[in-house]
């Protein structure tokens, strides 16, 4: 049996805010819609494309096909106000026995989900691709809750919807004859009183709606690079110096020796950084030979870290920091410590675990000889 693929794209795509057809919006390079018709394109049971667009998009539509070579692509019709008019209107140019419907802003959709309703919709007629639903399902109604469903029967729809050709066509006509509007084509045929099976679907295979969508989709296609360093930083305790941890005045009888304000947090924070970018340590960029750090306030060194990781393209994801010292306890100033890094560091201070532990009284932690800190730095950025 022949297997058609019919590809409505005829939306505006307005919640994407991008003022054109959201499926040529480039990601990973190229359009959204060529890399859903790629899967199509190299996909062994299917035969042929129809791809149904906005009478605007018929041109834009062409020229990408030949840009990309689709040579599966037999036809580009031009849609109707609704998908269900566009569906209707490739329909028509269907010759396959079996036609799978896809949104074409879902580019995840993979070979094998696609053949796998092929073979349910040869077998039953008529199939989609699902999920079962993850998150708590609640009715209500003005705002109000009025019931919470149970998510065991509840699944959530997905395309490819495949059936027998000519099962989908008598249930567009019967739809047209009573005037049935229905959100997906499963529908219309269930109208018919006949059965639709399940095929398990993937909850990558997302349907690219929102500017959020758009970024994920960026991100999945793309790549992130992903680094981690440590960080370690040690000074002694001194009379007559202020206490600094994280940007943080603490209060105590002594302070951190150093030829900047010896804040140990900062300075571990900062060496993980540059670890994790390769970019060397604190002592290469910021050297106590240079007189300009003579008492330097190391959130200000920390800003210039933020800054030379951004030129190199990368973002902190996370950090976690524990402070090693018998006193002082580090748990009442863990919270101003996180938000005072994450501001200079321009992330979400929940991405910056602060923490203390204690040497149990031995070496020179124990001793209360001086303050040692650890830090673990993870950073990331776009592939190339």
């Amino acid at each position: 049996m022949k297997a058609s693929a019919l590809i409505p794209a005829a939306g505006s795509g307005e919640r994407l805010g991008r003022g054109i057809n959201k499926v040529f919006c480039t990601v990973g390079g190229k359009p959204i819609l060529a890399h859903t018709l790629s899967v199509f394109e190299v996909c062994p049971a299917i035969e042929e494309i129809i791809l149904v667009v906005r009478g605007a998009d018929i041109a834009t539509a062409r020229r990408l096909c030949g840009a990309f070579g689709f040579s599966k692509v037999r036809h580009i019709i031009k849609g109707g106000n609704h998908r269900q008019d566009s569906v209707a209107a490739g329909l028509e140019a269907v010759t396959g026995d079996i036609v799978a419907i896809h949104d074409a802003a879902r580019p995840f959709v993979t070979e094998d989900l696609i053949i796998r309703t092929i073979r349910e919709a040869k077998r039953s007629g008529a199939c989609i691709a699902a999920v079962p639903v993850i998150d708590t399902v609640k009715r209500a109604s003005e705002g109000k809750v009025i019931e919470t469903l149970s998510r065991t029967d509840l699944y959530a729809v997905q395309t490819p919807q495949t059936f027998r050709t000519e099962l989908l066509k008598r249930a567009y006509r019967e739809a047209r004859a009573k005037g049935i509007i229905a959100t997906d084509d499963a529908s219309l045929v269930e109208a018919l009183g006949e059965q639709v099976i399940l095929v398990q679907g993937s909850y990558e295979n997302v349907k690219v709606t929102t500017p959020s969508d758009l970024e994920w989709a960026e991100a999945r296609l793309c790549g992130y690079e992903v680094r981690t360093g440590i960080g370690y930083d040690v000074h002694k305790l001194a009379e007559g110096r202020k206490l600094v941890l994280g940007g943080v005045e603490v209060p105590f009888k002594k302070g951190l020796e150093g030829y900047s304000d010896a804040d140990v947090v900062t300075h571990a924070v900062m060496d993980a950084l540059l670890g994790a970018a390769c970019l060397g340590d604190i002592g290469r960029h910021f050297p106590d030979s240079d007189v300009r750090y003579k008492n330097a306030c190391s959130l200000d060194l920390l800003e210039e870290v933020r800054r030379k990781l951004a030129e190199a393209g990368w973002a902190v994801a996370n950090i976690d920091v524990i402070l090693i010292c018998e006193r002082p306890k580090i748990a009442d100033f863990a919270v101003r410590i996180s938000q005072r890094i994450a501001s200079v560091l321009q992330i979400e201070p929940d991405r910056i675990s602060v923490k203390g532990t204690t040497t149990e009284g031995l070496g020179f932690t124990g001793r209360g000889e001086g303050v040692a800190c650890q830090a673990l730095a993870t950073i990331r950025r776009r592939r190339s």
